[in-house]
């Protein structure tokens, strides 16, 4: 069978409502005034991934459970306006939806409503397979029930990306993911053993390469039993927002490793596009372009 899709992208479609709030943490008090206003947008870890991926010129299909409710008419119309396949499974109880508070300096707090997903919700496995069989790689959010496609995707032979987010190293709700995945995302925010968690993954799990992202800080590499360190990369602009940059880095380093790039080039490419996502307000879903990201890699490298 042809391969149609470069990377399909499971899990992660949603809704969320900005707001932007004077400091964070934001002290108790009866209201506030807020300005920019409130907005609702299309745009969740997975669509981030998804948006990042075909932005940079890779071949996209996104598949999650969706609803029939006007959050999921965005999500939808999102898709539809950039050119990217979507494959929406009905959702009973509703897209999935979160409101992120968004301080001065960028930095985000999410609050995700987790009533959406019921049990038996589930990604029904004739799909995941026709999918999978045409695709040459596979991104799998940690949204539920993405977990229960993981065996689907094993068989069929895709290699397979996730990103843990801020995993704390216990959570076994994360251990699947963790350990099914060939490259796996994940920020230091929460983790009390960055290294510790970072060798725990590839020693446990099929992980090959392991990234764990730290903001500023850059990002720390693991690959081949060999610890790294990705420098930060300089924003092209003020940082207004941190809310999908993590999923811009996962999708400049998918990129590179699609094109066959050595992997600490790879991560380059998601410090780049990690840190152009830092200069996109919160409000907006744009992703860096290929041309673009592939200037500023050749521009820190000529001055690195």
């Amino acid at each position: 069978m042809t391969t149609e899709t470069d990377v399909l992208v499971l899990g992660g479609a949603g809704v969320d409502t900005i707001v932007y709030v004077p400091e964070l943490p934001l002290p108790y008090a009866d209201s506030y005034m807020v300005r920019p206003g409130i907005e609702t947008r299309a745009g969740q870890t997975g669509d981030f991934v998804a948006l990042g991926v075909s932005a940079l010129g890779l071949r996209t299909h996104h598949l999650d459970m969706i609803g029939d409710d006007y959050a999921g008419d965005l999500v939808r119309g999102l898709h539809s306006e950039r050119g990217i396949a979507l494959t929406g499974i009905p959702l009973p109880g509703g897209t999935k939806r979160a409101v992120n508070l968004v301080g001065p300096d960028g930095r985000r707090l999410s609050l995700y409503d987790d009533s959406r997903s019921r049990e038996e919700d589930r990604l029904p496995s004739a799909t995941v397979r026709a999918l999978a069989a045409t695709s040459r790689h596979a991104h799998v959010s940690i949204t539920y029930p993405c977990a229960f496609a993981l065996p689907e995707l094993r068989e069929s032979g895709v290699t397979i990306s996730t990103d843990l987010h801020n995993w704390d190293g216990v959570n076994a709700y994360h251990e699947p993911f963790a350990y099914e995945a060939d490259i796996v995302f994940l920020s230091t925010t929460a983790l009390a053993d960055t290294e510790g968690t970072m060798r725990r993954i590839a020693g446990r799990g099929r992980a090959d390469v392991v990234v764990a992202t730290a903001g500023a800080e850059g990002a720390y590499l693991l690959a081949d039993g060999e610890l790294s360190h990705i420098p930060a990369v300089t924003p092209p602009g003020p940082v207004v927002d941190s809310n999908g940059a993590g999923d811009a880095f996962a999708a400049g380093f998918l990129l590179g490793r699609l094109t066959g790039e050595p992997t600490r080039r790879c991560g380059l490419y998601g410090a780049v596009a990690g840190a152009h996502a830092c200069t996109v307000p919160a409000t907006r879903a744009d992703s860096i372009g290929r041309a673009e990201l592939l200037a500023r890699v050749a521009e820190w490298e000529a001055t690195a």
